[in-house]
């Protein structure tokens, strides 16, 4: 019954932190002694499973939040400035997740996984240092963008 409850706990309790890991390296990080204590998992034949499988559904979740927009042109070498952009802005910010999309007719290059607005307008300051035509924009964001 303990190593039930114990399985459960690290399965629905620490689902969020684990997530944001690979399962292996947080096991092998938690069996590693720390002073004079040491901790031994026993996991559950589909904890794994299960975890991966609630992952799963992470990208069907989607609340509002904010990106920094960083590029936008329909122009004949949009698509090259765009990639170029997005290279420039991976080596000043490599903290930051960047995102390159096109939407009919325009290329798109966004930036960060923000979920207030304050916390954009911060990024915003931090990223105008570099691109100064950055701006804010509201996107659609998933838990999965959140997490990786």
């Amino acid at each position: 019954m303990y190593r039930i409850v114990i399985s459960l706990f690290f399965v629905f309790g620490l689902g969020g932190i684990v997530s944001a890991q690979s399962l292996e390296s947080f096991k092998e990080r938690l069996s590693q002694p720390s002073g004079s204590t040491t901790v031994t998992i026993v996991e559950h034949g589909d904890a794994s499973a299960v975890m991966s499988k609630s992952h799963r559904g992470n990208d069907r979740i989607r609340f509002k939040g904010y990106r920094i927009g960083v590029f936008f042109d329909n122009g004949p070498d949009a698509r090259a400035k765009a990639m170029s952009t997005k290279r420039a802005f991976e080596e000043a910010f490599p903290e930051v997740k960047v995102y390159l999309s096109y939407e009919n007719p325009y290329f798109k290059v966004s930036a960060g996984n923000c979920v207030t607005s304050e916390e954009a307008i911060v990024l915003l300051g931090k990223i105008r240092t570099r691109f100064p035509e950055a701006y804010l924009m509201r996107e659609d964001l998933t838990v999965a963008d959140l997490i990786r």
